[in-house]
């Protein structure tokens, strides 16, 4: 089977670093982008096979990027993150088709099974 390919997006660094370096090391092919445009741009130019992205970023959110991703890349499923967890943006999220809805701090390897299952579920 080929690595999944996995698109972190994220204006923290240490997050897309962190995530970056645990992913790549479960033999994953990883994107990163530090902002909604450059994460497009990745999407128009690569296979990519889920996005993880941050919900609060500047210029151009994650529930504006999810729509985008929709929009054009049905089948992608999008996972967000967040430090700033609220039933509004729960509700936003939802609406938007996110494959899933994550808090930070999260556990990496919970955060790990979470995406195998997402790529699962869209294999079937």
């Amino acid at each position: 089977m080929e690595a999944p390919s996995i698109l972190v997006v994220d204006d923290e660094l240490l997050i897309r670093d962190l995530l970056y370096d645990f992913f790549s090391g479960q033999g994953w092919q990883i994107s990163i982008a530090e902002n909604g445009e450059k994460a497009l741009d990745i999407l128009r130019d690569r296979k990519i096979d889920l996005v993880l992205t941050d919900i609060r970023m500047p210029e151009m959110d994650g529930l504006a990027l999810t729509r985008h991703v929709k929009d054009s890349y049905p089948d992608i499923p999008v996972v967000i993150m967040t430090g700033y967890p609220s039933v509004d943006s729960a509700v936003a999220a939802l609406r938007s088709k996110v494959a899933d809805y994550i808090i930070k701090p999260f556990n990496i390897n919970q955060l790990y099974k979470l995406i195998e299952e997402k790529l699962k579920e869209k294999d079937h």
